[in-house]
């Protein structure tokens, strides 16, 4: 059987197309604040593929949500949007209201905390810069922090006259210019707080996200592991638990 799995997120849209759990297409493009649009874009192509059933993580609000439904609907196949649970698959969610707790953060815990006799640190280099930790399959909380262009950018709105262009977050050294200083220093400040989490806290470290592999070349020590689509993974993982009244 064919599935569609959709990612949707504050600035993308990704999809996986599997056949007996293989990837059989893949896909990643901006929305442009628009994923109901870009879904529509798509939705010729998916009728032509014969699909039986598609799983949806959206970080989205409940209007944008109900719009991408609707467009699903001609499919004629069942939809199913993640959300978290209390405790789901053996997963227990560490906040107080897991209707708090963002989708995606959620999905890539459950993803990969299947061994009650491990602790996991769970870091997507996105949009935002999130850091989830597990212990065993108790989910404990994380910390959201801007991420490097976040940062950059704030600098750039709030600094007057003085115009900071992009460059590579590559280095840690001290900047001897102001733009390398404050792509050093924010890079730097970053790595500091998960080395502190990491300290307080030996896991094991797993990135994921489009800055995954920048971050885990200065985090060798940690033995970190790269996992490019961890929320797709948590989202098949969230359906292969669904009840089968669902």
């Amino acid at each position: 059987m064919k599935k569609l799995w959709l990612d949707i997120g504050n600035t993308r849209l990704k999809y996986w197309i599997t056949e007996q759990n293989q990837i059989i297409e893949h896909a990643a493009e901006m929305h442009l604040q628009s994923p109901a649009d870009l879904l529509l874009g798509l939705i010729q192509h998916f009728k032509s593929l014969g699909l039986h059933q598609v799983g949806i993580s959206s970080v989205l609000d409940k209007a944008n949500n109900v719009r991408i439904q609707s467009i699903l609907t001609c499919l004629n196949i069942p939809v199913v949007f993640a959300k978290v649970q209390a405790c789901y698959a053996g997963l227990i969610c560490g906040y107080d209201d897991p209707s708090q707790l963002g989708i995606d953060r959620w999905l890539q815990v459950l993803a990969v905390a299947k061994s009650t006799q491990q602790n996991y640190c769970v870091i997507s280099c996105g949009t935002a810069l999130t850091i989830d930790l597990a212990q065993g399959q108790k989910h404990l909380g994380g910390y959201i922090l801007p991420n490097l262009y976040l940062q950059r950018d704030s600098l750039i709105q709030n600094t007057k006259g003085i115009k900071i262009p992009d460059a590579a977050f590559d280095e840690l050294s001290p900047g001897r210019n102001t733009i390398d200083a404050v792509h050093h220093g924010i890079l730097f400040g970053l790595l500091s707080t998960i080395e502190k989490v990491l300290q307080d806290f030996p896991a094991q470290l797993i990135l994921t996200g489009g800055d995954a592999a920048l971050f885990a070349q200065h985090l060798e020590r940690f033995q970190p592991v790269i996992e490019p689509d961890l929320l797709l993974k948590g989202l098949q993982h969230f359906a292969d638990h669904l009840p089968d009244t669902v």
